[in-house]
């Protein structure tokens, strides 16, 4: 039982021995995503595929099972489809569309004199945070269960022939009910910079679809500026903390990017990413707006766009470097 190039609407279920002939067929090792390694695979048929090898799989597995069938029916243009799975014991693989142009996290930190003359020029940022944004939207309102990722990051965005951004790895995702507003987690779940601070203190808020929006934002924050967030709490006595800066440069209206080389409209373009990025990073969770609103944010005027709070504790008041 082999599966079908991109036919067939449900992932195929293999066995272990199924799976070692689809495993001979290994390219080699193109990345590490959460829990385990990603290796380029290939398919019968010739289709290439990416194969991520659980490690150190433990529990129960049919909830393993039943969160694969879950996310193998979801099908948008800006989610990496799951095309097939094996769960045998402890041994755990999942078989996914092949992404050739690996995750965004390449392109935004790639610090060159061409960065925003090449793939991350203002027009091909506002494609790429928007598809994000309508791949996020269906995961929070267009699936039967709402899909909670939790580990939205530059890293989890794959870019397809066409440069499309494709959600990819929910290891760290949770399933809820579409009308189930407030979520129990019993630890904090995500990548340090992109955690919303509601999953580290209670007392900001319950805790439901937000995080995904903080995330985001932060995403966006360094897709329009090229440099790295970091946590605030160890941020360096040299250096002010990533969305205060931009914050303080929208507000002056002074650039932020790369480059000065831009028109006025693709300055306009970046503007409104990071002033929609920094109201999806609000600390108070009822704040941010939906991914619903998001989109709209995204498509709308720019003149129609409030700036939002401080989302931050102000830091030292240097510039950063």
């Amino acid at each position: 039982m082999f599966l079908k190039a991109y036919g067939t609407l449900k992932p195929t279920r293999y066995t272990f021995a199924e799976f070692k002939k689809i495993a001979r067929r290994f390219k080699g090792k193109i990345g590490q995503g959460g829990f385990g390694s990603v290796y380029k695979g290939e398919l019968p048929n010739g289709v290439p595929v990416a194969v991520k090898m659980l490690e150190n799989s433990t529990g129960e597995g049919e909830v393993f099972i039943n969160e694969v069938a879950t996310i193998g029916l979801i099908h948008h243009a800006n989610i990496v489809r799951l095309l097939g799975f094996c769960s045998e014991g402890t041994r755990r693989v999942l078989i996914y569309e092949f992404m050739p142009n690996e995750s965004l996290e390449k392109y935004i930190f790639t610090h060159n004199s061409n960065y925003f003359q090449g793939l991350l020029a203002p027009d091909k940022m506002q494609d790429i945070a928007l598809g994000i944004a309508r791949g996020m939207e269906y995961l929070h309102q267009g699936c039967n269960q709402r899909i909670l990722h939790f580990d939205i990051k530059p890293h989890n965005i794959l870019l397809d022939y066409n440069l499309n951004p494709k959600i990819t790895d929910f290891g760290l995702a949770k399933l809820c009910a579409r009308d189930q507003s407030i979520i129990t987690l019993t630890a904090a779940r995500g990548t340090r910079g992109y955690i919303a601070p509601e999953l580290y203190c209670r007392n900001f808020g319950g805790i439901s679809y937000k995080p995904d929006v903080y995330s985001f934002g932060m995403l966006i924050l360094e897709m329009v500026s090229g440099r790295r967030n970091s946590d605030p709490s160890i941020e360096s006595q040299n250096e002010l903390y990533l969305p205060e800066w931009i914050y303080e440069k929208v507000i002056i209206e002074e650039e932020f990017v790369l480059t000065s080389e831009m028109t006025n409209e693709e300055k306009q373009k970046v503007k409104r990413l990071a002033i929609v990025a920094l109201w999806c990073i609000q600390w108070n969770p009822k704040t941010r707006p939906s991914m619903t609103k998001v989109v709209n944010m995204l498509t709308g005027r720019l003149k129609n766009l409030e700036m939002p709070p401080k989302p931050f504790v102000s830091s030292v008041n240097r510039p950063m470097s």
